[in-house]
């Protein structure tokens, strides 16, 4: 049969050594490209979906209150994601409150003392 033989009767010659080297190179050159295609491909299909997945709302707008002891006044606050730190005055001290800032809630009240003769 001719060129058009597709029972694969006719064997192919083998070929020369440096043709074979260079026909494995191709190949391994072949695997590598589709590895990083693929790679690619799933880092870009990774973040579309991180970027249409919904956004946390965080703190949103809503109100929430603190309510002060009487006589005691706010002197500095501080931040800290959903936490804030207010370092407040009154007549008998200082004290630092850690209040969470969803609900408005003490989280924790440290007495600020002073050492004696100072």
């Amino acid at each position: 049969m001719g060129p058009g033989n597709l029972d694969g009767t006719e064997d192919e010659k083998p070929l020369d050594p440096a043709a074979e080297r260079l026909r494995r190179k191709m190949v391994r050159l072949l695997v590598v490209s589709v590895g990083i295609m693929i790679v690619g491909v799933m880092a870009v299909l990774g973040v579309v979906v991180y970027k249409t997945l919904p956004k946390a709302k965080g703190l949103g707008e809503g109100v929430a209150s603190l309510t002060v002891p009487a006589g005691e006044t706010i002197v500095s606050i501080a931040m800290d994601g959903d936490r804030a730190l207010l370092h407040t005055r009154a007549e008998g001290g200082e004290h630092l409150l850690v209040v969470a800032l969803a609900d408005g809630r003490i989280l924790k009240r440290i007495d600020i003392a002073t050492a004696a003769g100072k």
